[in-house]
This record gives structure tokens, sequence and C-alpha cells, in this order.
């Protein structure tokens, strides 16, 4: 069930939610509960509805990241949404802890994603391959301690596995994703990699907003709670 206070924003067209490593947001293979279902029973428990709740995705970030995740409680603003998806005009960034640090404090990465299915993993390339496609990301250093690096994310494309299959090409694997590299694990079975924030127009009023997710209770995110992300 979807503790309120992982509600972050809300109103009559869109909700914003603070997804938990671990939880996948729409249901797959698995038949866990998806943080999708969790809202939807939500509302419909907070507010005694009697019907189906509508509850529209916008955008999904991978199981094991956490981070801001935004619904849309309306049609009329999941088309605008959409809309705004398919034209980049929704700026999402995002955190990342690796173990080493960029040749350059920040910069712009460029590959070619190709995807496995089979596997549920992507593969960066530095040039074609097949039916890749162009995967673009920025990023800067934001922080750093004795053994690891922050990173702010700021995502250009939306391929599958993006950030995670660029930085590991490029930069080093995000802590504890093994999948792309990474040599241990993290304990909760997440990854360091957190959906910071999504700035876009409100749908309906226009209003320039900026959603922000609060970092992980971790040990490792302790390290930089202070400095301004």
């Amino acid at each position: 069930m979807l503790d309120k206070r992982e509600i972050l924003y809300e109103d009559n067209h869109l909700i914003a939610v603070n997804k938990h490593a671990g939880m996948p947001v729409q249901t797959d293979h698995s038949g866990d509960m998806s943080l999708e279902e969790a809202v939807k029973m939500f509302i419909k428990e907070r507010d005694g509805k009697p019907g189906a709740v509508f509850l529209g995705v916008i955008h999904r970030i991978d199981r094991p990241v956490s981070g801001v995740v935004l619904f849309a409680k309306s049609s009329k603003a999941l088309v605008r949404m959409n809309e705004m998806v398919r034209d980049r005009r929704i700026d999402k960034r995002y955190l990342a802890i690796v173990s080493d640090r960029p040749a350059r404090e920040e910069g712009e990465l460029v590959h070619y994603i190709e995807r496995n299915s089979s596997k549920n993993r992507s593969y960066a390339h530095t040039s074609p391959r097949g039916d890749s496609k162009e995967a673009r990301l920025r990023y800067r250093v934001v922080g750093h301690s004795k053994h690891y690096c922050l990173l702010e994310i700021e995502l250009i494309t939306g391929r599958h596995h993006q950030i995670r299959a660029q930085l590991s090409k490029a930069v080093s694997p995000i802590k504890g994703d093994l999948k792309y590299g990474a040599p241990r694990s993290n304990p909760d079975g997440g990854i360091s990699l957190h959906a910071r924030s999504v700035t876009f127009d409100h749908p309906v009023t226009k209003e320039r907003m900026t959603i922000k997710a609060p970092l992980p209770q971790q040990s490792i995110w302790e390290t930089f709670k202070e400095l301004d992300l």
C-alpha cells in the first residue's frame, strides 16, 4: 500500500510519487505489486471511488532505480504530457553514484544503444550498429567522497537502460548495478541511481513546475546530503 508521505505533488490532473528501489512502475513478469497499482488503490480507498480509477503512466524508471515518477489523473493531462515526452519538453535530472571520477568534470555522452530484449539489457556502442538508436545525456560531477563520485545526469534521450549502459561504457558502472558491471550489489537490491527531479509546464495551468524526490535514506546517500542538489 502507498504511504501518503511518498506523494510529492498532487492536483486534479497529476500525481507525482517517490518510488523506492525494487518496485516496478508497471506490472511485470514477477507479479509483484507495481507503483501504478499501489497509486490506484490509494486513490480509490482515500477518495471512496466506487469504480475504476483512471491513472495514466507518463514515464517509467527502471525497477532498481528510485525517485520521482509522474502519473496523469485525467485523460486530458495524459495526452498533453505524452506530447511533452515526445517533444522532449520534460527536463529529467538523475543522480548517480559511481566509483570512478570522469576524465572531465562535465560533458555530454553520445552512444548508440542496442537493446537485447531477451536479456533485458542494453549495449552502448560508439558508432551505429544494427538497429541501435542514438542516446545522449549530459553529466557533471557534483560531489565526491573517498571511494565514490556523485554525478548529476540530464537525460536528453530516453533509451532503454540508457544511463546505466552509457555510464558503464564511458565512466564506470553505477554502484550496485551488477547487470552493467558493478562488482557488488547494494544491500536493498537496488542501484545507486535516483530520479531526482522533473521540470515541465503543467498540462492545464501552464505553470512551470519542478518536482523533486528526496534522497534515499541510505548511508551511501548520507555522504552527499549536505550538497545543494
